[in-house]
């Protein structure tokens, strides 16, 4: 069935998703940088679909703009990998503003920009605040070459992929230091379980981590040398320290101001911080993490 589709920012997710949907549904682009653009307000009353391609700090503001707009039965839909300056995910941001009877969900998974533009597969759980929205994602995507499966568990699954972003920068670190394939088996092991133990702290499932939004994305963001949390590990690395930014290090800088969650006990977390915060002293954190791994080994015996 068409849809009214109307995408919010047209950066690179903004044109994949332009890319999957426009040769099916009538779509239109608005864009906060385009000072002549229609008003955002006029394209909201027609869509059926509002796809939020934009990172998660606007959320809150658009959401509040937005929300006496939309039309009956209309769909929010957020791509948002990130906290705020709050220290909210773009799901709790939803469930703040959007309250009495309006849509909405995520949608998180092995999703390259890149590689949908190109025609390649790509896949996603998509969480719905109503379940029978699912019949709408089915509509949007049938057809395209991104495989959606119905989740459950919305927190669970955003911190997922937003905490797979502070541990794609140690796969970089390992790759640079040239730890080896070991190495990165131990990283993907540490990183699932600790990201266990975090979901599980939010009252999310234990399970959620080993799924599309968690080891599926943390998979490909850590392993891709076209990631740029796993390419900013290989910088810290060779000293090159002008430019430490991103999703991952504005999830630390969240983390630690907000005390979203006892981050010291989780010492793989814990290593990402200190590297990122002190990239001068590397070396000697990855060694102290490693003795630490030892001697946890021999308390075991």
């Amino acid at each position: 069935m068409k849809q009214r589709v109307l995408i919010l920012g047209h950066g690179k997710m903004g044109h994949a998703m332009e890319c999957l949907v426009s040769s099916q549904h009538d779509v239109r682009i608005w864009c906060m940088e385009d000072p002549g653009a229609a008003p955002l307000e006029d394209k909201v009353v027609w869509a059926q679909v509002i796809f939020f391609c934009l990172p998660v700090n606007p959320h809150y503001e658009v959401v509040s703009r937005i929300a006496p707009y939309l039309a009956q039965g209309s769909l929010c839909l957020t791509i948002a990998k990130g906290l705020d300056e709050s220290g909210r995910t773009a799901a709790q941001v939803y469930d703040s503003v959007l309250t009495g009877g309006h849509h909405y969900g995520v949608i998180y998974g092995p999703m390259i920009s890149e590689e949908i533009r190109t025609g390649r597969y790509a896949f996603a759980d998509v969480v719905l605040s109503d379940t029978a929205d699912f019949q709408v994602i089915f509509d949007l995507f049938l057809g395209t070459k991104l495989i959606c499966k119905q989740a459950s568990d919305m927190h669970g699954r955003s911190w997922s992929v937003i905490l797979k972003n502070v541990y794609a920068i140690m796969f970089g670190v390992a790759d640079e230091l040239k730890l080896g394939n070991n190495m990165r088996g131990h990283l993907m092991v540490t990183a699932i379980s600790e990201l266990s133990g975090i979901v599980q702290s939010f009252g999310g499932q234990a399970h959620t981590p080993y799924s599309y939004a968690g080891l599926g994305d943390l998979l490909t963001t850590a392993t891709s040398e076209d990631s740029h949390h796993h390419a900013l590990g290989r910088q810290l690395v060779r000293g090159e320290w002008l430019n430490i930014s991103g999703e991952g290090v504005h999830t630390l800088q969240m983390v630690v101001k907000h005390r979203l969650f006892d981050w010291r006990a989780y010492p793989l977390f814990t290593l990402a911080h200190d590297i990122v915060t002190a990239p001068q002293a590397l070396h000697e954190h990855v060694d102290d993490y490693l003795k630490q791994l030892r001697e946890m080994e021999s308390c075991a015996i």
